[in-house]
């Protein structure tokens, strides 16, 4: 027996073999008495007797685990709906690089009987809340988990912005965009654009600017506690902020945009402790036996 244990699944239902393997985990979760819940319009493509289709932001509230099938993307759909109800997000890597997933679907049944056992650990994910600030009114909000980017809106050409940390002056650039990243987002759009590789296990945030015309553009690593505003030049035109590539919202010509450490964390589930180090090598593929044919041994 689970005690009315729940949980919450969340499908990429576009992507192949998605919705066969919602159909394994869903089916060995319910063999197991769990109550598990689907998205409403993902449901129907489960198809399987017993889950039961939500929707709304209140979807998890009461789940003891989000699965999120898919790829890192449906990580971060999921993440929408396990972070206010305190939910432990788990991601199983359908995509490609599957950075913020925790299992592979040749494991399924052992995932799900993990979770059934309560064989896993719960770590917390920092996030960052910002704000849009024009003519002394608040105009946006939201938060993110990956990272925060003002970017050139579509009819900029450059995006012109002032980045102050802690209410003093930074560096004026004239660029892509500037991003805002969490350690768990350090491996995505701030790596990309330049940005180091931060350990989950590290609390700070990482300041990327993107392709900026300037003597100094070199990525920032910065206290957790420190609060980054981006004041976009007053003279330009809108510009564009977005927060995991999933919320977008137009920022003001002369708005500030301020990115600080989360409220609310985003809780992940996890199966093994396997270390960081591992899984970076493991999803970028790293030349740890040398880059030449003919390498010393250096173990």
């Amino acid at each position: 027996m689970t005690d009315g244990r729940t949980a919450l699944l969340v499908v990429h239902t576009g992507r192949r073999n998605a919705t066969q393997h919602a159909r394994t985990v869903a089916a060995d979760l319910l063999k197991a008495g769990f109550t598990v819940r689907a998205i409403a319009d993902e449901a129907s493509d489960v198809d399987i007797p017993g889950v039961v289709p939500v929707r709304g932001a209140d979807a998890a509230v009461g789940a003891e685990v989000v699965f999120a099938l898919g790829g890192d993307g449906t990580v971060l759909r999921a993440a929408e709906l396990a972070r206010p109800a305190g939910a432990p997000l788990l991601g199983i890597n359908l995509g490609k690089v599957g950075f913020l997933a925790q299992a592979e679907p040749d494991d399924l049944d052992n995932v799900v009987q993990r979770v059934v056992d309560r064989h896993y650990t719960v770590e917390e994910r920092l996030t960052v809340d910002v704000t849009v600030v024009s003519d002394d009114r608040v105009v946006a909000s939201s938060w993110a988990l990956n990272e925060a980017s003002v970017e050139r809106g579509p009819r900029a050409r450059l995006l012109e912005a002032r980045v102050d940390v802690d209410g003093r002056r930074l560096s004026r650039y004239g660029c892509d965009g500037v991003i805002c990243a969490t350690p768990t987002g350090s491996t995505a759009y701030a790596f990309s654009a330049g940005g180091p590789v931060v350990w989950p296990g590290v609390e700070a945030l990482v300041l990327v600017p993107v392709a900026a015309h300037a003597l100094f553009s070199r990525a920032l690593v910065v206290a957790p506690s420190s609060t980054i505003t981006i004041t976009v030049d007053p003279a330009g035109p809108d510009q564009l902020l977005s927060c995991d590539g999933r919320r977008a919202f137009p920022v003001p010509a002369g708005a500030v945009v301020t990115v600080g450490r989360g409220v609310m964390p985003v809780f992940v589930a996890r199966l093994e402790e396997r270390p960081f180090t591992d899984r970076l090598v493991a999803k970028f593929d790293l030349p740890v036996e040398g880059w030449r044919n003919n390498h010393h041994d250096l173990t």
